[in-house]
């Protein structure tokens, strides 16, 4: 099937470079896909952990809004429980006017303890808060009733939008999967779009991502929805240049960096055993073997990319999980090959201009005084162009 192309920002800084810079940069590398034609760019919410630097995700959407004109702007997702859901409904109406329809709002339960324990939020309750948020937040944001509803979180008496939504008919809501079957159950349950992850974080076990699809399709048969492939987002970290040799050197020490002290400092996953005999000089190698992430070249990502549609039963839109792992230079390099020469291969835009090259070579007899010039430059031994 048709796939498209886009980003999911946390964004991963490492520590030590100047935050004010890196959300300039962001917003730089937002321009960039947008000039790049990439369809999507998802910007995510992070409070702790030094490396994910933006905690006002709606902020950078209206500054991205600004400064684009056709790429669709996400949350990449507001944690709902950290939200009352009139607040959440209120932001997403007013990035839905502030883009002109190029908003999608990404919703999920948190995935961050340190996030949660600032909130004063129970770790267990995350998935039963989200999943008493949706329903109001949905209808909030593109329903027509008033709502009424009372948690132990959240009161809403009489509860409705003032300011209309521009999309017709209405706003797209995602779900975010790490790999638990809660997400894409709520996606079937709700009827909201699927984002998967996957390369699973390193230390934990592989995503199925099928399993997961599966799970959603029969959450939605059971409450009467319908899932849409086309609506279902991918999310794995890349990294490309123009040789699988270049990639991995400008790739190295950045991976390992955001292995040993995001994932394993800062994070506390248990990296050691994911990499457990392997070299230092190795750790790279490894982690793209074992799935954690899409290193190398053009052919390498899009052999990479199909093998993820096959396995899956195909989706919609892959997303580049911004790691920068390398320069800025590169890293905006590595999304512009992926533009030029990896997603057309994906999304079969040049199979006309191929098959009219190929129209032309087969029918040479239909223009007789070019096959006559072709004959007669062989005969002479040089080029027809000469």
């Amino acid at each position: 099937m048709h796939t498209g192309i886009g980003a999911f920002l946390s964004p991963l800084h490492a520590p030590g470079q100047d935050p004010h810079l890196t959300i300039r940069r962001d917003l730089q590398l937002v321009e960039h896909l947008d000039e790049l034609n990439y369809d999507e760019c998802w910007v995510g919410e992070h409070h702790s952990l030094a490396w994910p630097t933006i905690g006002a995700p709606e902020s950078f959407i209206a500054a991205a809004a600004e400064r684009t004109s056709q790429i669709k702007l996400a949350n990449g997702v507001v944690p709902l429980p950290f939200h009352h859901p009139y607040n959440v409904a209120s932001r997403a109406i007013m990035l839905d006017h502030l883009s002109r329809g190029r908003y999608i709002l990404g919703v999920g339960p948190g995935a961050t303890p340190n996030d949660a324990h600032q909130f004063g939020v129970d770790q267990d309750q995350l998935k039963r808060m989200a999943s008493e948020a949706i329903p109001a937040v949905r209808e909030l944001v593109n329903g027509e009733e008033r709502v009424s509803a009372k948690s132990d979180w959240f009161v809403l008496q009489d509860a409705k939008m003032q300011l209309p939504r521009y999309s017709k008919p209405g706003i797209e809501m995602a779900i975010s999967s790490v790999g638990s079957a809660n997400s894409p159950k709520v996606a079937g349950q709700f009827g909201l779009s699927l984002v998967s992850w996957g390369a699973p974080p390193p230390g934990a076990p592989a995503v199925d991502l099928a399993q997961q699809w599966r799970y959603a399709q029969e959450a939605a048969e059971e409450h009467g929805n319908t899932m849409d492939r086309a609506k279902w987002r991918v999310v794995a970290p890349l990294y490309i240049a123009e040789t699988r040799e270049e990639a991995y050197r400008d790739a190295r020490e950045g991976f390992s960096k955001w292995l040993w002290d995001y994932w394993g400092k800062a994070a506390g996953f248990d990296v050691a055993s994911s990499m457990e005999g392997v070299k230092p000089s190795q750790e790279l190698e490894a982690g793209v073997e074992k799935g954690l992430a899409i290193v190398g070249s053009v052919e390498d990502a899009a052999a990479a990319i199909q093998r993820l549609q096959e396995e899956t039963g195909g989706f919609g839109t892959f997303l580049v999980y911004a790691m920068n792992w390398a320069s800025f230079e590169k890293t905006k390099r590595s999304y512009e090959l992926l533009a030029e020469q990896v997603a057309p291969r994906l999304s079969g835009s040049t199979t006309r201009g191929d098959e009219s090259v190929q129209w032309s070579i087969d029918n040479r007899h239909v223009f007789p005084h070019t096959q006559a010039r072709r004959d007669r430059a062989e005969r002479e031994g040089r080029s027809v162009h000469s």
